[in-house]
């Protein structure tokens, strides 16, 4: 049971403190004031959730492919890594709204080329339209396509998708899992009902700093296992 709420807490503490501020929260709060939310919400959600999967699976398959003393080892030299950056991150941090500014020109950017795909019109005609299309469907259009990839491609190679990796290997990959899946539905909900508002008044320095402390006392929490064992 202890395990279980470790690595459950664990995932879920890790996922929040990295999630929150991160481009693909503030990609959900910009694209959730233009198209439906809840297409943007299904999306955002759809790619978060099999991004975890896939990342706990890494981290489960990585100990019968490397001793799991050896995979204990990387966990705990990336729960040090990750922390050094975010803090490094959170002391050299010029500008709050740097990373916002930058994925809303990118957007932009991408509306301009597809005026098309922008919210607007008759509240009405949009109602009979959704009557009109199956559910299902719903799931195949372009809001929920660009959703799904902005977040899921934004995400691959992001040091949350790593730390999960790692967690995954060192704690119950299915626990790591419920609590990754929790965190990201936390926020990408907070995103798209808050929208650019409330990315406007999160702390990046704060956020930041405060996930650099969280990976460090994983970090010393897995040395003094290690020791222990």
């Amino acid at each position: 049971m202890t395990s279980l709420v470790q690595g459950f807490s664990k995932s879920l503490a890790m996922t929040v403190l990295s999630e929150i501020g991160d481009k693909t929260f503030f990609a959900a709060a910009i694209l959730a004031m233009r198209h439906p939310r809840k297409l943007v919400l299904l999306g955002c959600l759809a790619a978060l959730i099999v991004m975890t999967i896939l990342s706990a699976v890494v981290g489960w398959a990585a100990p019968n492919l490397i001793s799991r003393k050896w995979t204990h080892h990387i966990t705990t030299v990336l729960f040090f890594g990750f922390g050094l950056w975010s803090l490094w991150d959170g002391f050299m941090e010029d500008g709050e709204a740097e990373e916002l500014a930058e994925v809303e020109a990118k957007l932009d950017a991408d509306w301009k080329a597809n005026p098309g795909t922008v919210k607007g019109g008759n509240k009405a005609d949009d109602d009979s339209k959704k009557e009109r299309q199956p559910f299902l469907t719903q799931f195949f259009s372009p809001i929920f396509l660009k959703a799904f990839s902005i977040t899921f491609f934004g995400e691959w190679g992001d040091k949350s998708q790593l730390a999960t990796i790692g967690l995954a290997a060192d704690e119950n990959p299915f626990d790591v899992v419920l609590g990754g899946i929790l965190g990201q539905a936390l926020c990408t909900t907070a995103a798209v009902l808050g929208g650019k508002s409330l990315a406007c008044q999160i702390s990046e320095k704060i956020v930041a700093l405060s996930g650099g402390v969280l990976f460090i006392v994983f970090g010393f929490q897995s040395l003094l296992s290690t020791v222990e064992s």
